[in-house]
């Protein structure tokens, strides 16, 4: 058994599954994941808890399930949150330099971060994230420590992640009533990216798309720095749900055409020729060619045929649902002025990125490459870390390292120590 203390548990309570991943800090300080638990959803929706007592249970089974992969007893957990109630916004904080020399001291640094922070939000909101992106003195741009320069005026950006205070409580009361704590709350989003992403893809600049079956998560790097976030409460449920009232057709029976014929592209909506989708390669699948004129049957248990399907219908059924998902965070994006700035391309995780030829729609909405985001920089249960879906749970192990890390160095070991490490994390991580 490890000692508590080298042990780090993400929990990641989402719409369709739940998932419990354990991470071991070794002596050299890398993290090792050990361990991974999973169960069925069933009291979550849009990404919030919807029952209690059977999201409840559903944790403890994902939970059971990691600490006997891992051989260990969780204690606590770093949770993912999300849900339409979470939104993230820039602000910049503003404070005079009235020394008489006019040096910049570590005071003046505290100051300008506490007035950034001093944000006018709805009373029943609650900040989640204030992470720090860079300074400016007397307007001079991308100052990473302003501590020792000379200036008038000190400023400094950050980008905040709140959401409403109620509903971020639900699942951590839903984790504490199974006798255990929560080290803290991330946005599921910004997880993903700390999981997916390199330092280097930080700092051209990056898209990070979650599709969960509840929620849509994203979140964008750019110059080595968080620049956005969003949710939308539209994910994989709902090309189920689509599926089922195009084809007229029960959920389940919607669901499981999803998985065994779905795809996010038709062979007339990719525009590719067949010349093209040769030298595409295995980016193409032999059915996406071939569904022309194709049908499905459907039969009950006696094997009597109830219904036949066009597959070319299904599939574009499909493809809408998931390009508006594509095109809305497209929207934001452009609003924000940061299409331009995604050097390093467009990374898709989470369940629904399981979808065949979703990074061909993705690359087709965006006109950026797309690829399907694989964990970097944690070592161990490889057949975790190649999966798109368990990003946010990977995610949230790291993040809990850096904490942990800056515990043991004794640079958080007081609460706005934590916060300003922060800032290191979503930067460097």
């Amino acid at each position: 058994m490890f000692e508590p203390a080298s042990l780090i548990v993400g929990l990641e309570i989402g719409t369709s599954k739940i998932c419990a991943a354990v991470g071991e800090i070794n002596a050299a300080g890398a993290v090792n994941l050990i361990g991974l638990g999973q169960s069925r959803s069933r009291g979550v929706r849009k990404g919030e808890i919807a029952d209690a007592p059977l999201a409840e249970e559903d944790v403890r089974n994902a939970i059971v399930e990691a600490e006997q992969m891992a051989d260990v007893e969780i204690r606590s957990v770093y949770l993912g949150v999300t849900g339409g109630h979470i939104r993230g916004f820039n602000n910049r904080g503003v404070h005079p330099v009235v020394s008489a020399d006019r040096e910049i001291a570590e005071e003046d640094v505290q100051d300008v971060i506490k007035n950034a922070k001093a944000i006018n939000l709805p009373a029943q909101n609650h900040v989640v994230h204030a992470i720090r992106q860079h300074f400016l003195v007397d307007g001079q741009d991308g100052i990473e420590n302003p501590v020792g320069m000379f200036g008038a005026r000190v400023e400094v950006d950050v980008h905040v992640v709140h959401g409403n205070f109620n509903r971020l409580q639900n699942p951590i009361r839903t984790v504490k009533s199974l006798q255990l704590e929560v080290e803290a709350i991330v946005f599921n989003g910004l997880a993903s990216a700390l999981a997916l992403l390199t330092p280097e893809q930080k700092e051209l600049g990056a898209l990070v798309i979650d599709i969960g079956g509840g929620t849509t998560d994203y979140a964008v790097y750019a110059d080595g720095t968080i620049k956005h976030t969003g949710v939308l409460a539209i994910g994989g449920d709902h090309v189920s749900n689509d599926l089922a009232y195009g084809l007229k057709v029960p959920l389940g029976r919607a669901e499981q055409l999803k998985i065994e014929h779905g795809a996010a592209l038709l062979d007339s909506a990719c525009g590719v020729s067949v010349s093209g989708r040769a030298a595409l390669g295995a980016g193409v699948t032999p059915q996406a060619e071939s569904i022309k004129g194709k049908t499905i049957t459907l039969s009950n248990e006696l094997g009597l045929t109830l219904k036949t399907i066009n597959l070319e219908h299904l599939r574009r059924i499909m493809s809408l649902r998931l390009e508006e998902i594509f095109q809305l965070i497209g929207q934001d994006l452009e609003q924000a002025g940061l299409l331009d700035y995604l050097r390093s391309g467009i990374f898709v995780c989470g369940g629904g990125s399981r979808i065949p030829q979703i990074e061909k729609l993705g690359e087709k909405v965006f006109e950026l490459p797309v690829s399907l985001g694989k964990a970097s920089s944690i070592s161990g249960l490889k057949s975790a870390l190649d999966q798109p879906e368990f990003a946010t749970a990977i995610g949230l192990v790291k993040y809990g390292s850096f904490i942990q890390h800056q515990k043991k160095s004794g640079r958080a070991s007081l609460t706005d120590g934590i916060k300003t490490t922060l800032s290191q994390i979503f930067r460097l991580g």
